[in-house]
């Protein structure tokens, strides 16, 4: 996950109330140079001392299809559920699918694992680094939304520190632990032993 401080162009291009079972969000449209659009989910005050924030990427399976292989729908859930509860904050939703590999690709990595791989042998084995995410383009987000400093959602001390690289100013991490299951127990199990994330269940 590592990157230069250069970040891709983007552009905030419209925003509107989002109503959703945790609460009346504001979302946000972003166009990124090249294309690729990302949305923000906002709540109450975002100024002063450091809100609650996820940077959440695209798990159309776990997120829209309520995929048990991985963990990713529960944590997008739970944090706008956290987010609600506070009464303030914001969830990045960044459009790179399968760690930064696309859809396909992603599901082309599920086939593997079905045969055996684990997340990131599959990875490694389709040519890809195992993490090939770029945070960058959320520094440029919570800039042009006033957000100076954030409480970052995240079992991943790494993305912690890929963040802080960005130019995003970390000032806590909270954990997000949820959606263990017998699908992706062996999924998580990996994500602790070979991409450092902490995890407590």
């Amino acid at each position: 996950m590592s990157q230069s401080n250069e970040a891709p162009r983007v552009e905030l291009v419209a925003s509107c109330q989002l109503p959703t079972p945790f609460g009346v969000f504001d979302m946000h449209g972003f166009e990124e140079e090249g294309g690729r659009e990302h949305v923000a989910l906002t709540l109450g005050e975002l100024q002063g001392e450091a809100p609650l924030a996820r940077v959440h990427s695209e798990c159309l399976t776990g997120d829209a299809l309520f995929s048990l292989r991985c963990d990713c729908g529960f944590q997008l859930e739970a944090a706008l559920e956290a987010i609600a509860r506070e009464g303030r904050g914001v969830l990045l939703y960044l459009r790179q699918e399968g760690r930064g590999i696309g859809l396909l690709n992603k599901i082309r990595a599920y086939k593997l694992q079905d045969g055996g791989a684990d997340t990131v042998e599959a990875n490694e084995q389709l040519g890809f680094p195992a993490d090939m995410r770029d945070f960058r383009i959320a520094r440029e987000m919570l800039a042009l939304l006033n957000v100076p400093a954030v409480r970052i959602m995240t079992n991943n001390p790494r993305k912690v520190a890929t963040l802080e690289q960005a130019g995003i100013n970390v000032v806590e991490r909270v954990p997000l632990q949820v959606g263990r299951n017998e699908y992706n127990d062996h999924y998580l199990n990996t994500k602790q032993s070979k991409l450092g994330h902490l995890f407590g269940f």
